[in-house]
């Protein structure tokens, strides 16, 4: 199993074949199943993710059951259609289909978790957003889950993946250098600009904190995969074009999890702190859990 994402990059390099497939074959190796039973099972993956996304973009969207989020990725993309949008046609596809997966998600639909379920949108997100600009078909978009999942897999053995342990970062941060180099591979980007693009996109995003109003991964996790899927795509563009992080990627991975540990329990997903903590934030959670109890921020956090 690879420990770093040099050791991935390198190994892709010198057998002249992209991350993906060194992800079946590393696959193959421990699972002992065929290359087609492999495919197969990342396919089912890749149809969980098309069905949610086109789920959130239906009729008038899905809801969540308390009432925080729903309804907005269908808004994102009437506005979209009409023509007058400031960040245009691409950015904004990818950021419907994130928030239409996440939004599927606080409606306790069906999501595949990449790699988690409050990021499950940025990768979605990146992969339908640019599906028709470079006309692929479904093996390919099976081809960026094998891709991410290389990256992932380092970030998640070297670091953490979950924002109990270490913040947004963990969550939307790993999921948007996953789909940064997923992006870069399917564009036909080598591997080093793959490592980049996730560099790039972890550093971009490193420090961001988890801080779920009432607990839920609702507010602001939706908007979150939104953003981190435009930071994904910004990154593998960067990455193309031949920029460079300077900091290497298994670094920024490193630098991710020393920010992730001394973030604070307040900051890492108990709804303790950060936008949990605020006055309205506050509100939202006594309605929701049905209380009228009046409450300051102060004292919610016992200062």
């Amino acid at each position: 199993m690879y420990q770093s994402v040099e050791e991935l990059v390198n190994d892709a390099r010198e057998k002249q074949v992209p991350i993906s497939e060194l992800m079946v074959q590393q696959e193959m190796q421990t699972s002992h199943r065929s290359r087609e039973d492999i495919w197969e099972q990342m396919r089912k993956n890749y149809r969980v993710m098309k069905e949610a996304v086109e789920k959130g973009l239906t009729g008038d969207g899905v809801f969540s059951p308390t009432g925080l989020t729903g309804g907005e990725a269908v808004k994102l993309m009437n506005y979209r259609k009409r023509g007058k949008s400031l960040s245009g046609d691409d950015l904004l596809i990818a950021v419907e289909n994130a928030i239409a997966t996440n939004e599927v998600n606080a409606s306790l639909g069906i999501i595949c978790a990449t790699p988690t379920a409050g990021s499950s949108g940025t990768l979605p997100g990146v992969m339908f957003g640019i599906k028709d600009k470079l006309g692929l078909d479904e093996d390919q978009m099976v081809q960026m889950l094998f891709c991410a999942s290389g990256f992932g897999m380092v970030i998640a053995n070297n670091a953490m993946i979950s924002g109990a342990a270490g913040g947004c970062q963990a969550e939307v941060g790993s999921a948007s250098g996953m789909a940064a180099a997923a992006a870069v591979e399917i564009a036909g980007g080598s591997p080093e600009e793959s490592s980049e693009a996730l560099a790039m996109a972890l550093s971009n995003l490193l420090g961001l904190v988890c801080d779920p109003v009432a607990g839920l991964v609702e507010i602001p996790c939706v908007k979150r995969n939104a953003i981190g899927a435009v930071n994904a795509l910004i990154s593998a563009d960067m990455a193309l074009a031949g920029l460079t992080n300077k900091i290497p990627a298994d670094d920024v991975i490193e630098a991710m999890r020393r920010v992730g540990k001394n973030l604070p329990p307040s900051l890492r997903e108990t709804g303790l702190g950060g936008l949990a903590a605020t006055r309205e934030g506050i509100r939202l959670k006594m309605k929701i859990f049905g209380t009228e109890m009046e409450i300051t921020p102060s004292d919610y956090l016992g200062e």
